[in-house]
């Protein structure tokens, strides 16, 4: 039986490099082509060594698939889906041109009108713990943001239950990775080492994405989020630590109730670990899993509920191949067995 002949546009990112890594050793797939124009013509191996056992030359254009995975940025990676819908190829796109469903939020948030709001309603978010029936007969996934998924699956069962108030703090910090691969001053080596730094105060692209979620849960909720993103000086990683306030007379039993809420939750997501003690950044490296630690602080009674990813795995890759999985009926967990790398 032939495998799923698949392609990455603009492999030369940090997502989609990682992308060409994780697929590789996948059962059901053929990297059949890989794009990327400032790198067009040269060996994929030439261009990024660690993939030496890949022998693919980078392309201006995509060939042939059954399948592509958009790497680009946002506002670029429209242009090159719209023709791919056309032609009938299913997409998992990476950037955030088709998480929002309210097209009004784009100018605000990136910065430019969409030209495809028609398409907003059609894409599926590509939470698979949110929405993994949606995405088994999506033509287009939208892979969500890195923070979004950290942060709305450390909230998801305390907000689907509706045990805890609308105000809702989420303060993460990621690796310098996040940022992706374009020159820029903050994650220039000697701004980023030895520092870390809030950014975004004002308001994070990822906001919207995050509300627009929690309502998804309990339609019903008008989440009043704060959310601040901190830049520290990593490679990979972020954590997440969410605070909200459980209403009145709910988790009367503490913190080992709020734990068998999260196990109960979570029993049969692959990618989900519920732990005893807060997780660690390297505890998720190079791997899918997201792990979660929800605990109360005994003096205010405020629940406090921390996680943990790889930002470029389960952040990004990892989870645009799981959503292909579940697109095509393979194992969830196909190609994205292998656990984190440590230390």
């Amino acid at each position: 039986m032939s495998r799923l002949r698949v392609g990455i546009i603009n492999v030369t990112g940090y997502a989609g490099v990682e992308l060409a890594r994780l697929l590789h050793h996948h059962p059901e797939v053929q990297l059949a082509s890989v794009t990327g124009r400032s790198a067009a013509g040269q060996k994929l191996a030439d261009v990024f060594p660690h993939l030496v056992g890949i022998d693919l030359t980078v392309t201006a254009e995509l060939d042939e698939v059954d399948l592509a995975f958009s790497a680009m940025p946002h506002k670029a990676s429209i242009e090159v889906i719209l023709p791919l819908i056309e032609r009938g190829i299913r997409v998992v796109d990476i950037s955030a041109d088709f998480r929002l469903k309210d097209a009004s939020e784009y100018p605000r948030w990136y910065e430019f009108v969409h030209p495809a709001p028609e398409l907003l309603q059609e894409a599926v978010y590509g939470l698979p713990e949110f929405h993994r029936s949606e995405i088994a007969t999506a033509s287009l996934v939208a892979n969500p943001g890195c923070y979004p998924t950290g942060a709305l699956l450390a909230l998801a069962p305390v907000v689907k239950e509706e045990l805890v108030y609308p105000d809702i703090v989420i303060d993460s910090k990621s690796g310098v990775s996040g940022a992706g691969r374009t020159l820029s001053l903050p994650t220039h080596y000697v701004e980023a080492s030895d520092n870390v730094r809030a950014y975004a105060v004002e308001g994070h692209r990822h906001l919207p994405e995050i509300i627009q979620e929690l309502k998804t849960l309990t339609p019903s909720l008008s989440p009043l989020v704060t959310f601040l993103p901190h830049l520290v000086p990593t490679a990979r990683g972020i954590l997440s630590s969410c605070y909200a306030q459980p209403k009145q007379g709910k988790l009367a039993k503490g913190r080992e109730e709020l734990k068998g809420l999260y196990r109960d939750y979570y029993k049969d997501e692959p990618f989900i670990g519920i732990v005893d003690e807060p997780p660690e950044t390297k505890h998720t490296w190079g791997s899918n899993l997201c792990l979660i630690y929800p605990t109360i602080d005994p003096r205010t009674g405020r629940i406090i509920v921390i996680s943990c990813l790889d930002n470029l795995v389960k952040g990004a890759a990892g989870q645009a191949i799981q959503n292909m999985n579940i697109m095509f009926g393979f194992p969830e967990a196909a190609g994205l067995e292998a656990l984190p790398v440590y230390p």
